[in-house]
């Protein structure tokens, strides 16, 4: 333990946060997984913008990144490695984050990632609980990827469904995270591995507040609700219903296929948030201003003591 630890371990956030000085916080964050597009420049576009994600998520502004690699170098030779590489450098060129140093190893399955460090002020610190009753809920990426990524194993999903799919793992949320600045943020995270309603309960578990999702208004990538309906739905959107099934309560009007949305793992997916229900109006206007064009109000915040995520 160190009174230092503004955030570690206890409330599963996004990043660890250490206080340097009354003004200055680190944030350190690592994330890495195997390839899941084909191009390897764009897996390292998307590997470095995920790592990426979880500083922005806390409020803060990455610095530094080290590359994380495990690569069997003799079976698929450098010139992938080199692409993927350059796919991620891009990036962080785009996050105006230097590239320090990194660690490979010769492993027999690909993965790639990065170590990040930011910077934030210890009192401007976004968590991923803080939820208020009465907060508005918003989300800054449509969901699905998931899905969408899983069908491309089928070949399945046209050209265009894919470079849709691939730019909106690659962008950064660094322009929502520096329009949030201007607000207050109850509280914040990043959509990914445990989908929106996995991270919803991250948000709320021992908090005393519940949740009401209006799935209508989610933004879905459309091509995800047709490959879902024909059953291509990642193992990890299913054991991510199974794990929070307690906290979900379901309307009837609510089918499978948009539950299993509801619960698809994404990769580098948006922000979502919590803010004061009088601010949403303005946000949303500024976030669609700068470019962050799906941003959307899914939901509020209440002070349901059962801690439950009610979808309607």
């Amino acid at each position: 333990m160190d009174p230092n630890v503004l955030v570690g371990l206890g409330t599963a956030d996004d990043a660890g946060v250490y206080k340097i000085t009354a003004d200055l916080a680190l944030i350190q964050t690592v994330d890495f997984f195997t390839p899941i597009v084909d191009d390897p420049f764009d897996f390292g576009r998307i590997a470095a913008a995920n790592a990426l994600s979880d500083v922005y998520a806390m409020g803060g502004t990455p610095k530094t990144a080290l590359n994380l690699v495990a690569y069997p170098m003799e079976k698929m030779g450098k010139e992938i490695l080199r692409a993927v590489l350059a796919g991620g450098i891009e990036t962080m060129r785009e996050a105006q984050t230097v590239l320090i140093g990194g660690h490979s190893i010769e492993d027999n399955e690909f993965k790639y990632g990065l170590s990040v460090t930011g910077f934030v002020h210890p009192s401007r610190i976004w968590a991923n609980q803080g939820l208020r009753p009465g907060d508005s809920l918003l989300l800054t990426k449509p969901l699905g990827t998931g899905i969408i990524n899983t069908a491309a194993k089928g070949k399945l999903p046209t050209a265009d469904t894919i470079a849709r799919v691939t730019a909106l793992m690659a962008s950064l949320n660094r322009t929502a995270a520096e329009v949030l600045q201007g607000f207050e943020v109850s509280a914040c995270t990043d959509v990914t591995g445990f989908g929106l309603l996995g991270h919803l309960a991250e948000m709320i578990q021992s908090t005393g507040t519940g949740v009401t999702i209006d799935s209508r208004a989610v933004p879905v990538l459309p091509e995800a609700l047709e490959f879902a309906s024909m059953g291509f739905v990642p193992a990890g959107a299913h054991r991510n219903r199974r794990f929070r099934e307690d906290m979900v309560r379901l309307s009837p009007e609510v089918s499978p296929v948009v539950r299993d949305v509801l619960f698809d793992p994404q990769t580098s997916g948006g922000l979502l948030f919590g803010c004061n229900e009088k601010d949403a109006p303005e946000i949303s206007k500024r976030l669609l201003d700068t470019g962050v064009e799906d941003t959307v109000v899914i939901g509020r915040v209440s002070d349901d003591d059962g801690e439950l995520i009610q979808v309607i």
